[in-house]
């Protein structure tokens, strides 16, 4: 897609600054005695370092380098203008212009260097690392005084001693009703015992080989003995 070139004024503007001050430079370099190409490069010296200083600043920043080759240049091409207004007589140009323009190219020269060859700053600043922040010391908290218990000096009056305890009265165990055909079994199953072991049969044994509760049990002995 081509764009349409628009008149603008201040590039116009810019256009006929430039070819008066390239015009200027080059009649103060030929009156100095710079004839031929020789007083054509002067102003183009003097431009490109001044457009180098100022492309130094735009893009890096203020730096002291560009400003001061900045100003030189900026001189150089006013000064020219100035001397080309009729403040000089350039039939008869003094001793100290000529020394000016003979030892420009080498002081152009050093400019340029300079500003393309110094180191640029970088980007953004590396912050300083921030200071470690102080240890918070916490409270240490006071010991609470101890309440000590306050002494009772009443002597205690020894305790007394309980009265014993009488025996509880004896309760008769209810009387168990044993059959009379379960005590001829058991006499049965007791002499059994006996003639096999030798000895009388137990309560214990008896309950378990008749089958009966505990209290018939020892009721049976009882009717046995």
């Amino acid at each position: 897609m081509t764009r349409s070139i628009r008149p603008d004024a201040v590039l116009v503007q810019a256009v006929i600054a430039g070819a008066l001050s390239f015009a200027h430079l080059h009649d103060l370099a030929a009156a100095a005695g710079q004839t031929g190409w020789k007083a054509w490069a002067y102003p183009v010296s003097v431009d490109l370092l001044l457009v180098a200083a100022w492309r130094r600043l735009r893009n890096d920043g203020p730096s002291r380098l560009a400003w001061c080759w900045f100003i030189v240049a900026l001189f150089a091409s006013l000064g020219a203008n100035v001397a080309t207004a009729g403040f000089l007589d350039l039939e008869h140009p003094p001793a100290l212009l000529r020394l000016g323009v003979a030892g420009w190219p080498a002081l152009a020269f050093l400019g340029g260097t300079l500003l393309a060859h110094a180191p640029r700053s970088s980007g953004d600043p590396v912050p300083d690392p921030p200071a470690p922040a102080a240890p918070v010391t916490e409270p240490i908290p006071e010991p609470e005084p101890e309440s000590v218990p306050a002494v009772d000096d009443t002597p205690e009056l020894p305790a007394a001693e309980p009265a014993p305890a009488e025996p509880a009265p004896a309760v008769p165990a209810p009387a168990v009703p044993v059959p009379a055909a379960l005590v001829d079994h058991a006499r049965k199953v007791a002499d059994d015992h006996r003639a096999r072991t030798g000895s009388p049969i137990d309560t214990d044994t008896l309950r378990a080989r008749l089958g009966v509760p505990p209290q018939l049990a020892n009721a049976i002995a009882a009717r046995l003995a």
